[in-house]
């Protein structure tokens, strides 16, 4: 009897651990790999002894700075700015007005696309030669399609900026919407009752109440963007270039003794990503309760 009790109470446990102990098995052995070869434990190459001058080199390079700071900026701008419109979306669309449902569905339409095909259309879009620069040249509106300002391979990244927006503000906004729909607008009515203006209902009411939904988004859109290498890859200038393009480059490069560089750009990049994912989480519940 006892035996039974347990094997019920161990029922869930016991299913779901195949699942968990092979997504800990490849993502703890993979840490570990990359941490040793970073170390300079690498036998492919004949090193063993453990050694941080990967660090130091990492760390002394002009280049891992100038990439680390591209990374940053690309990352809290694209978070930044897709919370922000998928903010505003959401309140638009939790309305109900005719084609509201026509709306939404095309709102949502990005999220399953993958980012590599964003990245394609976006080149189709704005670059000089795409869709855009076309309509504006047939406009009179430019002499030639090469007068169309540079939006892609540049040093600003704004086809990066653009991908990331296209594919992020959906994935933020599907959150907030449903939050804001699951309230209702009941809070909003106490409130007016109350003589709040607009503003103040979305300050004091509404904002409040999906903060935890656009927290919890913007995060995994922060973390993504910020060790995302194949949109700055595809998109970005060659020099200066994100850490993890950086750190990808070395790691496939046919000298294997850039390796042991390329794991220890990526364990650090690791370590700052969660870092400032810390950082930026108190700093946003500190913005929301002031």
């Amino acid at each position: 009897m006892r035996f039974l009790t347990l094997m019920e109470k161990l029922r869930v446990p016991l299913m779901i651990f195949p699942a968990v102990a092979l997504i800990c098995v490849l993502f703890f052995g993979g840490l570990t790999v990359g941490l040793g070869q970073s170390l300079g434990y690498f036998p492919a190459i004949g090193s063993y002894n453990l050694t941080f001058q990967y660090y130091s080199d990492v760390l002394t390079d002009s280049t891992f700075f100038e990439s680390l700071w591209l990374t940053f900026r690309l990352a809290l701008l694209s978070t930044v700015s897709s919370s922000v419109l998928a903010i505003g979306i959401a309140m638009v669309l939790r309305q109900s007005f005719k084609g509201s449902r026509f709306f939404t569905f095309m709102f949502q339409l990005s999220i399953p696309i993958p980012h590599l095909v964003a990245a394609a259309g976006i080149v189709l879009l704005v670059s000089q030669s795409g869709l855009t620069a076309r309509i504006a040249y047939a406009l009179g509106l430019i002499n030639v399609p090469r007068d169309f300002p540079v939006m892609v391979f540049d040093r600003p990244g704004i086809a990066i900026q653009l991908t990331y927006l296209w594919k992020e503000v959906p994935f933020i906004g599907v959150v907030v919407l449903a939050v804001l729909q699951g309230v209702g607008p009941q809070y909003e009515e106490i409130a007016r009752t109350l003589g709040a203006n607009a503003w103040q209902r979305f300050r004091y009411v509404l904002l409040p109440l999906i903060m935890p939904g656009v927290l919890s988004t913007s995060i995994i859109v922060f973390a993504y963007v910020f060790s995302s290498y194949e949109i700055p890859l595809l998109l970005g200038v060659r020099y200066p270039t994100t850490l993890p393009v950086l750190a990808f480059k070395n790691y496939q490069d046919p000298d294997l003794s850039l390796r042991p560089q390329a794991m220890a750009m990526s364990i650090i990049l690791t370590v700052i990503a969660v870092l400032l994912l810390v950082i930026y989480k108190r700093l946003a519940k500190y913005a929301v309760n002031s």
